[in-house]
């Protein structure tokens, strides 16, 4: 009897845990709801008071605007291309050094890991002016590759991953060095595809980085044709007779390359910001 009872609250309980995750869940998409909503609005429709929860007539004008009056393709294009190449850049670079943090052993190791970790306490902003200098100098000022080099060396990543590493048994590598594997083997057949997770985490984490560092971006792509999407939807907000349902629809385009990733790379980022919450 006693028994039933207690199973009978835990599923009480469970509902009612349930059903306000659920409520935290529709606020937190409903930023994103009215974002979508108000771009197939007339302007005039979007700061209605009070306001339309579902648009009354549905127009995509407002997309194609987008498209023939300014270069969103290009915009677009240019994030995917900077994001895209930053990420995969920044998993191969932190990826090498979180192992050789983790698993080899060589003199100042520690210290040299404490002064790493240590540029993580220094903003961004703080940096922009001599980095725009090396930039400047290496001749890649309103170059895409300007927006990416700089980004790559992120001491984040390799705390990230370097978690990881330290996750995988010692065992492992001694076994491949038995079996004859060399360092780069062991690294790439063995070591590496344990850490998927902690990829996974890195790639979305940093891809979203990348694809929102409007100041960097708006620093270096000076032409309007060097523009990331970012950047040139924020441009679109400066006239003096704003369309905001014009606005909205490039905030849309802009978000929904995030949301892309994030669904493609879900199943590696929760495994990777749960592990060590389970006891094996």
């Amino acid at each position: 009897m006693l028994q039933t009872k207690t199973k009978k609250k835990r599923e009480t309980y469970d509902v009612i845990a349930n059903i306000i995750i659920i409520l935290f869940a529709i606020l937190n998409l409903f930023p994103l709801y009215w974002l979508f909503t108000s771009s197939l609005k007339n302007s005039s429709d979007v700061l209605k008071m009070p306001p339309d929860w579902w648009p009354k007539t549905f127009t995509f004008s407002n997309y194609t605007e987008v498209f023939n009056s300014q270069p969103a393709l290009r915009w677009t294009l240019n994030s995917l291309f900077v994001a895209g190449l930053t990420t995969v850049l920044v998993v191969i670079a932190s990826s090498m050094a979180a192992y050789a943090f983790s698993k080899l052993q060589f003199k100042g190791k520690q210290v040299i890991f404490i002064i790493f970790i240590s540029s993580l306490m220094v903003p961004k902003e703080v940096m922009i002016v001599p980095l725009f200098r090396i930039t400047q100098e290496l001749g890649l000022v309103n170059s895409l590759y300007g927006m990416i080099w700089p980004n790559v060396a992120t001491a984040f990543g390799v705390f990230l991953l370097k978690g990881f590493f330290d996750s995988a048994p010692d065992a492992l590598r001694e076994a491949a060095r038995i079996d004859g594997a060399g360092e780069v083997r062991t690294f790439l057949q063995i070591l590496l595809p344990i850490i998927k997770p902690g990829i996974g985490a890195l790639f979305i984490l940093n891809f979203v980085q990348v694809w929102n560092d409007y100041l960097w971006q708006l620093v270096i792509g000076q032409d309007k044709e060097m523009k990331t999407l970012m950047v040139g939807v924020a441009t679109l907000m400066q006239d003096l007779n704003p369309n905001f349902a014009y606005k909205m629809a490039g905030a849309t385009v802009a978000a929904i390359p995030m949301l892309i990733i994030f669904i493609l790379f879900q199943q590696y980022f929760t495994r990777g910001i749960s592990i060590g919450a389970v006891k094996e």
